[in-house]
């Protein structure tokens, strides 16, 4: 690291936990995100003002006015623009020195599976289950580190799926696949706090398992009411019978 970034990331090179040496191991990850709407706005904000390597993001909207209430990568000037190329935008206004790899396509199919096993940590940061699935199922194969987050009217939970340690289950192990769509927020509505509150543990989590510190959510879904500000915590085992990472 130069004197530039010893002084840009000095606070969290401070903490003995991350030191010089959790700080390279950021300065050298890949991070996957999936979605530039809602959650993947504040994650993909800290783990580039945490100085992130690479942040590769997939999205294939554009930006909306109705996003401007809780996608804050986007401003009122985005609106048209592709949700990929203004959060790539604002991510080098925040950090220069991170390398944001913007795609506008929905990611699936060899893509996907080509993008899980190059990244060292996925965040789902999609809106439908169709896509979390897939994620999931890719990540199973990969063996790459999942930071699943969603976010509803004043709802919101996140949890971790690291395959392959910790006798982890996966996505798949604590929600079924009917082939039915979720309730997103397009039909139910969201309040913004709660998409950053869970947006921002995404990256939390993430920098985590990459530094190698601390103790991440696997085998844990935490739930947050933001109406009476009050988080549950569920225990999740893994499904010997799951489809997708069952014996």
């Amino acid at each position: 690291m130069n004197d530039q970034q010893l002084l840009r990331y000095s606070r969290q090179i401070m903490l003995p936990q991350v030191d010089i040496e959790g700080q390279q191991k950021i300065l050298t990850a890949k991070v996957l995100i999936v979605g530039a709407g809602g959650l993947g706005s504040p994650a993909s904000i800290y783990l580039a003002a945490a100085g992130l390597g690479q942040i590769t993001i997939y999205d294939d909207d554009v930006v909306d006015l109705s996003n401007l209430q809780r996608q804050i990568t986007h401003h009122t000037s985005d609106i048209g623009s592709d949700k990929v190329i203004s959060t790539q935008q604002t991510l080098k206004k925040i950090n220069p020195e991170v390398n944001v790899i913007a795609v506008n396509q929905r990611l699936e199919g060899k893509q996907l599976i080509k993008e899980v096993k190059e990244a060292d940590v996925v965040l789902d940061c999609s809106d439908n289950f169709n896509t979390r699935f897939a994620i999931n199922a890719a990540c199973v194969t990969q063996k790459t580190p999942l930071v699943s987050g969603a976010a509803i009217r004043f709802e919101g939970q996140i949890s971790v799926f690291t395959h392959g340690t910790n006798n982890s289950p996966c996505y798949n192990c604590l929600y079924t696949d009917t082939g039915e769509e979720m309730q997103n927020c397009a039909s139910n509505g969201v309040f913004a706090p709660v998409t950053g509150i869970i947006g921002s543990i995404q990256a939390l989590e993430a920098l985590k398992l990459i530094a190698g510190i601390g103790e991440c959510l696997t085998g844990r879904l935490l739930l947050l009411d933001g109406l009476s500000m009050q988080w549950n915590e569920m225990k999740l085992v893994k499904n010997r019978q799951c489809p997708t990472c069952g014996e």
